[in-house]
């Protein structure tokens, strides 16, 4: 039902995720969606409603916040970090205390329609297309609680802290017994007692802790009924008037329940993704976009991390992650040469097929099919060892497409970096270089 995996920022346990068959990338929806559901079932949250366009900002304001009342406008980005992010206008913050209507829609027109970068976006950000505009409530103490799918526990597990509206790796790092963990059996569930216990632990107050808890089993409810792999609130509060809130929510869905969860899945925000993973899914292809020029078509995770590695210690930078797979076809080589070739900052593609299930005449005959219907101009250095090895070698001998193959791989990734910077350094120049020239 469950899985304990969990994705980081690290490409290295991101690949574990790939190892076999299509990567699984947990489902995040946008804070407001998450604040509804929570709404749903019967968790406190504050008042809010979204908009799309500067004037809908305005409207909200001047209805949660009355024309000199305050209200908090926040971007709706699939990414962490948003307090301290920038947008591409300039804006310091994806979350704005504004204090007025027209201070709403003033930032609303810098948010709406505009990037924000922040630690997890890279460099490019990602796009705002609405706002959360929310009523601001006056804070006693904030506290942290997740629950989590976690491996070692074999189960869910309640993390939760006194230290909230912080960045909750901090305090794990700064200050490990303010993180209080508890696991859960998964038939049994969140007893009451127990909620109340980690309430009085978390020092809700005499006149809190009970709704505190009623919320904890609340949360609880949400995450197994809806297939969650997270649901974090940070902060969770007692407002100055004893109102326990939940003032943010990001919670994320296993892929695996798509199938009992359509409702949950059709909340799916693609212009969040990078539309080549988008694109990539829908071939059963496990893409994963980097920063670099040179594009990886290997099968198996354990030897794209050796080859990206490889590319690396000849001084390249690789585009990508991308595993085929075991049996993958001519189809799909195609598509994944498309997914390849639509990236602009590629400059040279690097194939590294160890034919095993995945026959290298399947490949050779997928690479030749994809560099004739591209009319690609850009090298492609072709390594291929293996089951059919030799009928791969023969189609590409036929061929009029000019394909570097080269059998052994120290050789075929010097060539890869070397060519890939002779074509980076074209471009920059202007200069026309032909690779796909018959033989």
């Amino acid at each position: 039902m469950f899985r304990s995996l969990k994705l980081t920022k690290s490409l290295t346990k991101h690949a574990s995720l790939l190892c076999k068959g299509q990567q699984k990338r947990f489902l995040a929806i946008h804070e407001y969606l998450s604040m509804d559901l929570l709404n749903k079932y019967g968790v406190n949250i504050p008042k809010g409603q979204v908009a799309k366009t500067p004037p809908q900002a305005y409207e909200i304001a001047k209805k949660f916040g009355k024309e000199d009342g305050d209200v908090v406008i926040k971007a709706q980005v699939l990414a962490g970090g948003r307090g301290k992010g920038t947008f591409d206008t300039g804006l310091k913050g994806g979350v704005k205390v504004v204090y007025s209507p027209t201070e709403a829609k003033k930032c609303a027109e810098k948010m709406i329609g505009h990037n924000l970068i922040t630690k997890q976006t890279g460099p490019g950000g990602k796009i705002c297309n609405t706002v959360f505009i929310v009523e601001r409530k006056y804070i006693r103490r904030e506290y942290y609680f997740a629950i989590l799918q976690d491996r070692k526990s074999e189960g869910p597990v309640v993390v939760a802290s006194s230290q909230g509206g912080v960045d909750i790796e901090s305090v794990a790092a700064e200050n490990p017994d303010a993180i209080i963990k508890l696991p859960i059996d998964i038939d049994v569930g969140l007893k009451k007692e127990d909620a109340k216990k980690l309430a009085e632990q978390l020092g809700f107050s005499h006149k809190t802790s009970e709704d505190a808890a009623e919320m904890f089993t609340r949360l609880y409810k949400l995450f197994i009924d809806k297939d969650a792999t997270q649901v974090e609130i940070n902060p969770l509060v007692e407002s100055a008037d004893h109102e326990v809130l939940a003032m943010d929510a990001k919670i994320n869905f296993d892929d695996n329940a798509d199938f009992r969860q359509q409702d949950i899945f059709d909340l799916r925000d693609m212009s969040q993704e990078n539309s080549r993973e988008v694109e990539a899914a829908k071939y059963n292809l496990n893409y994963v976009g980097l920063d670099g020029q040179i594009g990886c078509l290997v099968n198996g995770a354990g030897l794209a991390m050796a080859t990206m590695d490889i590319i690396k210690l000849y001084g390249g930078e690789p585009a990508n992650f991308l595993d085929v797979g075991g049996g993958a076809n001519a189809k799909q080589v195609t598509e994944a040469f498309k997914i390849l070739s639509s990236d602009p900052h590629v400059t040279a593609i690097f194939v590294n097929i160890f034919g095993g299930i995945m026959r290298c005449d399947v490949i050779a005959q997928g690479v030749l099919e994809a560099a004739s219907q591209l009319s690609l101009n850009i090298p492609i250095i072709l390594r291929l060892q293996g089951t059919e090895v030799e009928a791969a070698r023969e189609l590409i001998a036929k061929s009029k497409v000019r394909i570097i193959s080269i059998d052994d791989l120290d050789e075929a990734a010097i060539k890869a970096v070397k060519l890939s910077q002779i074509v980076k350094l074209a471009r920059t120049a202007q200069v026309h270089v032909s690779f796909e020239l018959p033989r």
